[in-house]
This record gives C-alpha cells, structure tokens and sequence, in this order.
C-alpha cells in the first residue's frame, strides 16, 4: 500500500513539474512574442462616412476610391448619407465602437502572433466600413489590406439581426472579430486543400483551429471554435462517439460531398441522423480535425510551418490519434 502510495506521489509530483515547465516554456514565448513590433494603420471610414454630407462625397471618392467603385453613379452614395436605415446602423456601430483603442490593441496583439510564427506576413492597412448587415463577408484580407465590416458585428442579439439564424448570429460580435480575422490570416498559410477527401476537410480545418490557438491563447476555445460554452462541453464529452460514428461508418476517407454540409459547415447542429443531432453543435467535424492535430503537433517534431504543408493522410497516421474515454 505504501508503494502504491509513492508511486501516486511521484507520479503526480511529475505531472506538475510538466505542467510548471510548459507554463514557463509559454510565458516566454508570449514574451518574445511582445517585443514584436508591430504598427496598425487603422482608418475608421465608417466613422468619416457616417459623419459626411454629400458636398464632402468628391473629396471621400478622391482619398477612398476603395469604396467608391466607378460603376456607380453617385446619386446611389447620396442615397446612402440621407437614408435612415443607413444613419441608425451608423448609430449602433458607433456604439458598440465608440474607440479605436481595443480594436488596434486586439489587432496589435494578434499579428505579433501571426509574424512569430510566419515572418514574412504583411501587416496590413485596416479600414472599418460598414456592409448592410452582410454576414458572408464579415472581414476581406487581400495582401496589404483588411477590411472590417462591424455592423456584422454588434451582438447576437441585436435587433438588425431579426430573421437571421440564431447559429449564425451567436457570432456575431464584438468578441469574435480578431477570431474571423485569425481565420482569413490562417486561409493563407494553410496549403490549398487538394484531397477530396472527408479527413482531407477535417485536417484542413483542424489546422485553422490550431493556428487560432497559438495566435489567439487567451480566447476561449469555445470561441475559437465558434461554440458556446455548453456547446464546447458537448464535444468535450462526446468525442469519443463522434469519432467512433465517423470510423465505424467508414466515412474519413469518403469523398461525399455531402459530409462537408453534415459535419463540417457552420450549421445549428451536425447531421449524424440519429436521436442526438438536436443535442449536436454544428461544425464537429472541425472540432475532431483540431484534435487530430493537436495530437500530430504533441508527437512529432515539426513547425508550424511544415505542419501547413503536410498531407492529410501524414498527419493523421502520424498523430496517433485516440480520443480519450
């Protein structure tokens, strides 16, 4: 009984000396990681909009020509200043957004993250706008440029949201705008997705969730995953299942296109067709595929940067994956 005892008692002496030397390994990390200097350029054109008259609108087409396609007449800008849903929406932006101060600190921090890990990004010129509530687009990163709509993001609740899914609206705010942000950055760093295959999908995302984890370590992992805390704890506790449904039916190696709407897409829950699908979060497939490499990253020896370019198939027969019970 003794020995059993001591044993326990190393044991667990040791799992704390672990624990102490990944915290330290991570704090100066994070440390290295603050030193990186990093300047937003941000311009809130939302802001210079919402407060012109159209006698200021050559002067805006001049200094903004982005927002100012040439295929449109200028009466449609005009428009635009005077229309009442425009200055409401205005409104309410400006008062989930009165400063720029944590937007450029939250940007700051993030792609101090980003170039530690890919040097070579571009730190681009940020432009807020605003986009008649359109979800599909929420933020657009093109090379030396980033544009975010925050009238997409005024809070789950809000009442511009009316009529829009409730799966889609519980991301939409404030919290989640350097999250869809990290999301654009990492499409550019993964390698294009090639394999048709189900576990092709899940691996590709599995690596968007894991870079949002090192560039985002202080973000929920709910959030990250676009969950809610109890659907987090869901995944948590029925990992094990999920997994075993995707083996026993045969279906990572699947090019059913289908799979992706199922498992994969954002969607208010997954579509196993059994009693559990209304319980389910949507997007487990993405949660699985984040697992995956998680456990491929903890067993092999290899960057962040070669993990963006290696196979599906690799990773997966390296990681050794297996969800615990």
């Amino acid at each position: 009984m003794k020995k059993t005892f001591f044993m326990n008692y190393f044991f667990s002496v040791f799992c704390l000396f672990l624990l102490l030397a990944s915290c330290q390994s991570k704090s100066k990390t994070e440390a290295e990681i603050a030193k990186i200097p990093v300047n937003i350029d941000l311009v809130r054109f939302d802001k210079i909009f919402a407060e012109a008259s159209p006698s200021d609108l050559e002067n805006l087409k001049t200094e903004f020509p982005l927002f100012f396609p040439e295929q449109f007449h200028d009466s449609i800008w005009i428009a635009k200043m005077q229309d009442t849903l425009q200055r409401e929406l205005n409104e309410e932006v400006l008062k989930v957004f009165p400063s720029e101060a944590v937007l450029k600190e939250e940007l700051t921090s993030l792609f101090q993250h980003i170039k530690y890990y890919f040097p070579n990004v571009t730190i681009p010129k940020v432009y807020t706008t605003t986009s008649d509530v359109d979800y599909k687009t929420k933020v657009i990163a093109q090379d030396s440029l980033l544009l975010l709509e925050l009238d997409t993001y005024l809070g789950e609740d809000h009442f511009f949201y009316e009529g829009i899914s409730k799966y889609i609206t519980k991301n939409m705010k404030p919290s989640q705008l350097t999250l869809d942000v990290a999301s654009a950055y990492a499409e550019k760093e993964i390698a294009l997705l090639t394999e048709r295959s189900f576990l092709g999908q899940l691996i590709y995302f599995g690596k968007e969730l894991y870079l949002k984890e090192l560039w985002l370590p202080n973000t929920p992992e709910a959030e990250r995953l676009g969950y809610t805390e109890e659907e987090m704890q869901w995944a948590i506790a029925n990992e094990v299942e999920v997994w075993r449904y995707f083996v026993e039916n045969e279906l990572l190696y699947s090019t059913n296109t289908k799979l992706v709407q199922r498992f994969i897409a954002p969607a208010p829950f997954s579509k196993f067709n059994l009693e559990i699908d209304n319980e389910s979060p949507g997007m487990i497939g993405r949660f699985i595929g984040w697992k995956i490499v998680q456990a491929y990253m903890k067993n092999n020896p290899v960057s962040v940067e070669q993990l963006m370019n290696k196979r599906a198939d690799d990773i997966f027969n390296e990681s050794k994956y297996k969800p615990k019970k």
